[in-house]
């Protein structure tokens, strides 16, 4: 019995002996954290993680670790942006917020991955600037996987996608801009709405141009199974619809489109065209009801005339 005693006292004596060893280690971690060696500090903090984790004593001393570790990468990140290592910094940025990630600090995860973002948009800014539309893409798609908040950085993807021909992946990015609902983001959602009706109308017109009036349908429903509320997908739909003559479609879509709008003269355009396809299938009643709904812009005159007509 007394040997058993006297092994069980040695087993703790060993353990009280790793955990100060321990301690040693973390305050060495802690000192050079203090002293900014923040490499040395995380590879310190590591040892405690590795040799701590299975340690009741040092819960408190790993949890601590824990805490910290993330943060020396990101200091790290941040120095290396300083000097501008940019690969360096996204580097370390990025084990940031893996680390963070890891051991549940949400909130340095963002950081970190905010941090990721800024570095790729300061990367592909001068891409962007020399319309090397292509590199800039990939470069800004990098930051935008790591902060979709980011919109400055966001707008300039879209922007890119869209000079080079990629409407559908511009617009997905555009898309995913204007459906922010915070007030701070109120300016990118207003650009972000802007630029979708300048491509959008710019890829209606070369669709038009080759009288490829189902292409811009098939277009705007694409559009509108992502945001079933877009305004300008609900205008280019109908106008195509009447285009190829479909007036029976334009009457099936026409209030749908025209509540859709938030500038009135699109929306009174919208009703000029409803009223123009009853007119067109004699149905005399409804396309009065719709031309004098149409209140704005030069539509109004157009309206005027098709109800002098109906009228007299």
């Amino acid at each position: 019995m007394k040997k058993v005693l006297l092994s069980v006292a040695a087993l703790f004596a060993a353990v009280s002996l790793s955990a100060q060893d321990l301690t040693a280690v973390y305050n060495e971690a802690a000192a050079a954290y203090g002293a900014k060696d923040f490499a040395g500090a995380a590879a310190k903090f590591q040892q405690v993680i590795d040799e701590g984790m299975d340690s009741d004593g040092a819960a408190s001393l790993v949890a601590t670790a824990k805490s910290t570790l993330p943060k020396c990468y990101f200091m790290m990140g941040g120095y290396a942006a300083q000097a501008k290592k940019y690969d360096e910094a996204i580097t370390n940025f990025t084990k940031s917020a893996e680390l963070a990630e890891l051991y549940g600090d949400m909130t340095q995860m963002t950081k970190s991955k905010q941090w990721v973002a800024k570095i790729y948009q300061m990367q592909g800014g001068e891409a962007f600037n020399s319309k090397d539309y292509a590199t800039a893409s990939e470069i800004f798609a990098k930051g935008y996987a790591a902060d979709p908040r980011n919109t400055d950085m966001a707008l300039n993807l879209a922007m890119s996608y869209c000079e080079l021909g990629k409407y559908a992946e511009g617009m997905a990015i555009y898309e995913d801009i204007a459906a922010l609902t915070n007030p701070k983001y109120e300016e990118a959602v207003a650009k972000a709405n802007e630029m979708m009706t300048l491509y959008t109308n710019n890829e209606v017109a070369k669709l038009q141009s080759a009288n490829d009036f189902d292409g811009i349908i098939a277009m705007a429903d694409a559009l509108l199974a992502k945001n079933p509320s877009s305004a300008v997908a609900h205008k280019v739909r109908l106008q195509a619809y009447s285009s190829k003559q479909d007036f029976a479609k334009v009457i099936e879509l026409g209030e749908e489109a025209a509540a859709a709008q938030t500038d009135l003269e699109d929306k009174s355009l919208m009703y000029l065209t409803l009223g123009a396809a009853y007119n067109a299938k004699e149905m005399k009643p409804q396309a009065i009801a719709a031309f004098q709904k149409v209140t704005d812009g030069p539509a109004v005159e157009s309206a005027k005339a098709a109800l002098a007509e109906l009228t007299k």
